[in-house]
């Protein structure tokens, strides 16, 4: 029987302060249970008796580090999550665009992608010119899952069935149960780690950037760097998206408002 390891509170403070320097991530007291929950099977996996000596190991293993981003980023979503976003996408923002304009979207928390093929579909069907999405998160186990394409049936609920039919595979003998995105949207994204947090890879520039459900995360001042890394990336037509949850007053100057969480450039 596996004996229960106490999250005492200076370690919960090391952890809190980790998470915070390198992924941004504010944690407060309500977490802690969370964290605790999360790191117990990596402890065990060590034999640890104590957060303190996992707090060691992270803290010099940058393998570990990934391990620990990974257990401690939040990572909820599913295909067309808050809707009036992609009925936006297919109803003001797409058609103000030529078809002989290349459209690039950056999905800048993408998680294990079901927020990235959601974009994919609506583009797919409703856009006639040449499109990309970048899809980006600190979670590599979740890049992992989102580069594979293949997700439970269920997950499939809120994917129309005209899309679901047209964009997705369904799985049989080994993989029932299961469906796959079809390359004809799949190879038309691409993945990459990136820490919103730290400096920026080049990755260019976008028309559309999504950064959703993610700032609530965050404190005001890891909010106003991060959006002073990624609004240098949006063309002076684009949109920014941000969570039904979230908004950007106050943060910036650089962005205003076309509609409730969805901005332009000023």
């Amino acid at each position: 029987m596996n004996l229960q390891i106490e999250l005492k509170d200076e370690e919960f403070n090391q952890i809190r302060k980790l998470i915070y320097e390198w992924a941004g991530i504010s944690m407060n007291d309500s977490k802690r249970a969370l964290v605790s929950g999360r790191l117990l099977k990596r402890l065990r996996s060590y034999h640890f008796t104590s957060f303190k000596e996992y707090i060691k190991l992270v803290t010099s293993s940058d393998e570990e580090k990934q391990v620990f981003l990974n257990l401690l980023s939040t990572n909820e979503t599913y295909f067309f999550r808050e809707p009036k976003h992609f009925d936006y996408l297919r109803d003001v923002i797409i058609p103000k665009f030529p078809a002989s304009r290349k459209i690039r979207v950056w999905s800048a928390a993408s998680s294990s992608g079901e927020e990235i093929y959601t974009i994919a579909m609506v583009l797919g069907e409703y856009f006639k010119g040449d499109w990309e999405i970048l899809g980006s998160d600190i979670n590599e186990d979740m890049l992992s899952i989102a580069l594979k394409g293949v997700y439970p049936m269920e997950d499939a609920e809120k994917i129309p069935p005209e899309f679901l039919k047209k964009y997705c595979l369904k799985g049989v003998k080994s993989q029932e149960g299961f469906f796959a995105i079809q390359k004809n949207i799949k190879n038309r994204v691409k993945f990459m780690r990136i820490n919103l947090n730290e400096d920026l890879p080049e990755i260019g520039s976008f028309d559309i950037i999504f950064l959703r459900n993610v700032m609530i995360y965050f404190d005001r001042e890891t909010k106003i760097g991060i959006l002073n890394r990624l609004v240098p990336r949006l063309k002076d037509d684009g949109y920014f998206i941000v969570g039904h949850a979230e908004n950007l007053h106050g943060l910036t100057e650089k962005l205003v408002t076309k509609v409730p969480t969805i901005y332009t450039k000023k």
